[in-house]
């Protein structure tokens, strides 16, 4: 995995059209990333869009993994919180595409994820998986605690209820 490498994504349209690709097949193989299969280009296209440009504004990072000069994965960091949590940040959207999975990519786009939070100042990392096929293995890996478990808490892509985990993770110097 040493050829991978982990920045910060704009939004060019080689990239755009990388995003909207890697969304498409992590909800067809089943991921529960808050879209339903099948997921349109249009919807997926109007999706990272939206997340570019918030991150422009920065109110998100949303950070890619490449290998070469392909795109293989994704994690986006939230950063637009109120008054009162300016403290903590939430990790969304790890995204792996399905031919670099086993591969160790998730685990350095969510170190690079954590590096960034620290960097922003942020003491609290916060994520949610899902209960069933989610990624809660590689959270406990990495430090997270789990909060607790809320049922039925959104549909899986191909139908069917499952429930979502709830973590948190202590990082950077307490203010």
């Amino acid at each position: 995995m040493s050829s991978i490498e982990i920045k910060g994504l704009t939004r060019d349209a080689g990239t755009h059209a990388m995003l909207v690709d890697m969304l498409i097949e992590t909800v067809a193989a089943g991921g529960s990333v808050s879209f339903m299969h099948p997921l349109s280009r249009q919807a997926a296209g109007a999706f990272w869009n939206n997340s570019l440009m918030a991150a422009a504004r920065g109110e998100r990072a949303v950070l890619g993994a490449w290998d070469g000069a392909v795109l293989v994965g994704t994690v986006t960091l939230l950063l637009d919180f109120p008054p009162n949590q300016p403290h903590r940040a939430e990790i969304a959207k790890l995204m792996t595409r399905v031919d670099h999975r086993g591969r160790g990519v998730a685990t350095r786009l969510m170190r690079a994820a954590e590096d960034l939070a620290v960097e922003k100042g942020r003491t609290l990392l916060v994520l949610d998986t899902a209960t069933e096929d989610g990624a809660s293995g590689l959270y406990e890996r990495l430090g997270f605690n789990l909060a607790g478990e809320i049922p039925d808490f959104a549909l899986k892509p191909h139908g069917g209820l499952t429930g979502t985990l709830l973590y948190w993770k202590r990082i950077g110097q307490l203010r």
